[in-house]
């Protein structure tokens, strides 16, 4: 196993827990912080550059939620000093352990001092922490003048299904905390700058662009448009539930053909033996867990890596024989494609962990079966993965996503000020 890859898997799997402190930097200019509407608690200070390469010496963003999510390369902008507010909604889960208040519902809000009206939301990928997005979305958009928000979505880590009395209780308070964020982030901007943000996007990755898919549909009202990387599908026909557990069967068994047909590229067949060891086993475990706790009666998240035929082994998993209240579980947080806003997805067709013929080729369908292919630009990034935390290792195999979620940006601005779009339609980016 190349040390890369173990390195990145570690990282990957574990969280440091760095608590940031206050800057002991002021710009001069740096007007004082406003409350965040409905925070139980806040902090704020004053920076000379927002993006991760003043953060990091700040200590304003913990590397530990973003590692992996890009690759190395990835450019830099230059400093945008402003102001960045920390701080928590009420809740009362305690897996969130940054700052040491061991507190979730955690959001980060940074306000640059050179703004050009817009807001950027997001909700983390995976089950990561509120500093999951700034290096793939925070450090572009706030470059380009944007305020940015972020949240933990209200629970995080492996143990996220802990969250709640009902399954699904842990997903259903992701869509509730990202609507809360988005209010109060605008209110914030409003106070802050004198006048209210005159474009608001949602913007994420995997669970994070699951979160667009969901606002634009249920809360479109605050919006202006969103941009989707690889957002995960949630249907009765289609979720994560119903493609891990084929393919967790037939890769110890090195049955290849019954992966492809579980929905995985024959082409990805390099990256499968990385995503069964860091990704299928643990992601189908702790999903299944938080929408179908009985299935392996009082075990927390079932058996790692178990032999098919083992008692309540997720190897077995058929989610279709399920009962008809892990359905509704399923159905609380299940999208529709009825989308209310100007949305752009992304998805690489060599994506690991959520293959793109199982995920956003379905949801483009859905947007058109609800007649609203006017607000829908789907962009099929051949060669991309889920993240690009591998492109580093497989550099002639692997095309980067984050490039292309920045020019999607761009796109989307333009479709929203009603400019011609250099690609509306088309499966590259640039």
């Amino acid at each position: 196993m190349p040390s890369r890859i173990a390195a990145l898997s570690a990282a990957l799997l574990t969280s440091a827990l760095l608590v940031p402190a206050e800057s002991t930097a002021q710009p001069a200019d740096c007007r004082p912080a406003v409350r965040v509407p409905g925070a139980a608690h806040q902090e704020s200070a004053c920076l000379d550059d927002l993006t991760t390469t003043g953060t990091l010496n700040s200590r304003h963003t913990v590397q530990a939620d973003w590692a992996g999510l890009t690759a190395e390369d990835l450019p830099a902008p230059g400093e945008v000093p402003g102001i960045q507010i920390d701080g928590y909604f009420s809740d009362t889960s305690t897996t969130n352990t940054h700052h040491g208040w061991n507190h979730d519902a955690q959001f980060v809000l940074r306000l640059p001092r050179q703004w050009n009206g817009g807001l950027v939301v997001t909700g983390t990928p995976g089950n990561r922490r509120q500093y999951a997005n700034d290096r793939a979305i925070a450090d572009q958009v706030l470059a380009a003048g944007y305020a940015f928000a972020a949240t933990d979505k209200g629970n995080t880590g492996a143990e996220f299904f802990t969250d709640g009395d009902r399954p699904g209780d842990a997903l259903v308070e992701w869509n509730q905390r990202v609507t809360q964020l988005t209010i109060a982030a605008k209110l914030t901007a409003a106070r802050y700058y004198g006048r209210p943000p005159s474009r608001t996007l949602a913007a994420g990755l995997s669970n994070g662009g699951y979160l667009v898919r969901w606002q634009l549909e249920n809360r479109p009202w605050l919006y202006d448009g969103g941009v989707d990387w690889e957002g995960t599908l949630w249907t009765q026909q289609d979720n994560l539930l119903t493609f891990l557990p084929p393919a967790l069967r037939a890769f110890p068994a090195g049955d290849e053909s019954a992966i492809s047909a579980a929905g995985f590229a024959p082409d990805s067949q390099f990256l499968w033996d990385y995503h069964y060891r860091v990704y299928w086993d643990l992601t189908q475990r702790i999903y299944r867990e938080e929408l179908d706790p009985g299935y392996d009666g009082d075990r927390l998240a079932g058996i790692p890596f178990c032999a098919s035929g083992t008692e309540g082994c997720d190897a077995d998993y058929e989610y279709a024989e399920r009962p008809a209240e892990v359905h509704r579980a399923v159905e609380r947080i299940a999208l529709t494609g009825r989308i209310g806003k100007p949305l752009i997805t992304l998805h690489g067709t060599l994506d690991t962990l959520l293959p793109i013929s199982r995920d956003s080729d379905v949801y483009a369908r859905m947007v058109a079966e609800s007649g609203r292919t006017d607000l829908h630009r789907y962009h099929r990034i051949e060669n991309g993965n889920h993240t690009d935390g591998l492109v580093d290792e497989f550099p002639d195999r692997l095309r980067p996503l984050a490039p292309c979620f920045r020019t999607a940006i761009s796109e989307l601005e333009d479709w929203l000020d009603g400019s011609p779009s250099a690609d509306a339609t088309g499966n590259t980016c640039s």
